[in-house]
């Protein structure tokens, strides 16, 4: 996702340091040196870095690097961010394939991994192909036939069928990329069996749980799509199948299935809504987005029918830069046949002397990450691949019985019914009057722990769920048992903290908390004019748009 910033007016910029430092007036040594054996007795470590006009003269490289590293020494540390799905760490080299173990019967089947070295080849490769131009067939061939067989290989994996006109797809910067193609797709297929039938083609609408992801919300609106929503309940947080189907009218697109839900990370039933389909005969396109379960579900739950198994599924989206384990900038979109792509859709380009078939949103980018995702396709394997997302489900088991332990409402599925993460809340704590007796809230907790360094996320569900507050913790490759545990045991330390404060306290460090300390109250690239939307349903119902 990409951030819309504001150009700040000239009175703005100098306007940052409060009025008694801008008069101080040193009279210092101010050698005219542009770089001396150290880069802090430069000039440059004593100016401001340039942060709105592009600066008259050059800077020496060495400079440049290091007060940009500097700054970005500021940014958190991923290992403690358990608010992303996106990952952070690419390969680690092991001599067997579990990294640890969460029982003593376990134990005695399966020994410990002994971790030898951090991989180097991943990263090597990536960083030799920053200046590939990916969409430059004639320049590139590899890089583009690398694309194919990631295309092929993730296409099998989600059983795509070998008839018809043969399965196509492509990749996308993000699985947001590949969600507005598919949309396209859909809506575009739609229109043409509705001129073909002579009717109107006007309000097209697609169907979708409330609990999506922005993206979705972001391609209705783009492409002028209306919404017709499948609302969360109290204690259900995922599609109901038989109110879905009930939703399709002549005006459907088609119908959004997740697989592996941004809140609580549950699979939908792709399957149950299929053949709701089939038997009520109604010809209606499943999309399922898959960004984060589409490299999980296939290795953990091989049996559970999603995928193109399912007939009515026409397209498939999965995040590359997810659970497909490479660094952020690659996703995948596959349809199941060539004509649930129309033709109209798709560009012959001759680019550069070569002509060549191009869906997509944006067209240059790097071949980078597209050489990452086959490294690890091919470098893991299928053994790999299963070895990850087994410990990975362990991983948030473990956490989930733990957090239970503690009296937090597990809101999550475990062993495989689910994305490797723990969606919990705390328990309902009233008086008889039925006020609630605690003092502090999960934002309040999620604060508590962003003061010991973990970024862990507190939502407001989806609408029409009482407003239900909830935590998130996400499981990621790099997230071992030991910082599991140290987790468990800065919550439980926070939850102590905060029992000992009364509410006014609480809502002081809170106020605080928020003015200083989060990043995202101290943003100063947000445009007013842009603040506080009522168009999404964020902005309509007050559920918070998570980050996945």
């Amino acid at each position: 996702m990409v951030h819309l910033a504001k150009i700040p007016h000239d009175s703005e910029v100098n306007n940052e340091l409060p009025e008694a430092v801008k008069k101080i007036s040193l009279q210092l040594a101010n050698d005219d040196d542009d770089f001396t054996t150290s880069v802090y007795g430069s000039k440059f470590a004593a100016e401001d870095l340039p942060k709105h006009e592009m600066p008259e003269q050059e800077m020496p490289k060495e400079i440049a690097y290091r007060m940009i590293k500097d700054e970005l020494s500021l940014d958190g540390n991923p290992m403690l961010n358990l608010a992303s799905f996106v990952t952070t760490y690419m390969a680690l080299k092991t001599e067997r394939s579990s990294l640890y173990d969460v029982a003593a019967s376990d134990l005695m089947e399966r020994p410990a991994a002994n971790i030898v070295d951090q991989e180097e080849e991943a990263e090597k490769l990536m960083t030799e192909s920053f200046s590939k131009n990916f969409i430059d067939y004639e320049e590139y061939p590899q890089s583009a036939d690398i694309q194919n067989r990631c295309v092929s290989m993730i296409g099998r994996l989600f059983h795509a069928p070998s008839d018809g006109e043969g399965a196509v797809g492509t990749s996308c910067v993000g699985s947001s990329e590949a969600i507005m193609l598919a949309v396209l797709a859909m809506k575009r297929r739609w229109k043409n069996k509705r001129i073909a039938e002579g009717k109107s083609y006007e309000h097209p609408n697609i169907i979708m749980s409330s609990a999506v992801q922005v993206c979705w919300e972001k391609a209705t609106r783009y492409f002028e799509v209306d919404e017709k929503l499948v609302y969360c309940t109290p204690d259900r947080f995922v599609i109901d199948p038989q109110e879905t189907v009930d939703l399709v009218d002549e005006n459907t697109i088609g119908i959004c299935v997740i697989l592996g839900t941004t809140y609580t990370g549950e699979y939908e039933d792709v399957k149950s809504v299929n053949d709701l389909l089939i038997e009520k005969g109604l010809d209606t396109p499943i999309h399922v987005d898959a960004a984060s379960g589409g490299f999980v579900a296939p290795f953990v739950v091989p049996d559970l029918e999603w995928d193109f198994r399912c007939q009515q599924v026409v397209s498939i989206n999965v995040s590359g830069h997810k659970y497909g384990l490479v660094y952020p900038g690659v996703g995948w979109v596959i349809w199941r046949d060539a004509k649930f792509l129309p033709k109209e859709l798709v560009f012959n380009i001759n680019y550069l002397g070569a002509d060549q078939s191009s869906f997509t949103l944006n067209f240059s980018k790097g071949a980078s990450q597209v050489i990452g995702q086959y490294y690890q396709l091919i470098r893991l394997g299928k053994k790999g691949y299963r070895a990850i997302m087994s410990n990975l489900t362990r991983t948030a088991n473990y956490l989930s019985d733990a957090l239970e332990a503690l009296g937090f409402v597990i809101m999550s599925k475990k062993s495989g019914e689910g994305l490797p993460l723990v969606a919990f809340r705390l328990p309902a704590l009233t008086n008889t009057d039925g006020e609630e007796e605690r003092n502090y809230d999960e934002f309040a907790l999620a604060h508590k722990l962003r003061a010991r360094g973990w970024v862990v996320p507190a939502y407001t569900m989806a609408p029409h769920t009482d407003n239900l507050k909830m935590l998130r913790v996400v499981v990621r490759e790099d997230f071992s048992k030991n910082r599991c545990d140290a987790l468990i045991t800065d919550i439980r330390y926070c939850q102590q903290l905060l029992d000992q404060l009364d509410k006014d306290s609480i809502r002081k460090q809170e106020e605080f908390i928020r003015k200083h300390a989060m990043n995202s109250d101290q943003a100063k690239h947000n445009h007013p004019r842009f603040r506080k939307e009522k168009h999404s349903i964020q902005g309509k119902h007050g559920k918070t748009h998570s980050i996945c």
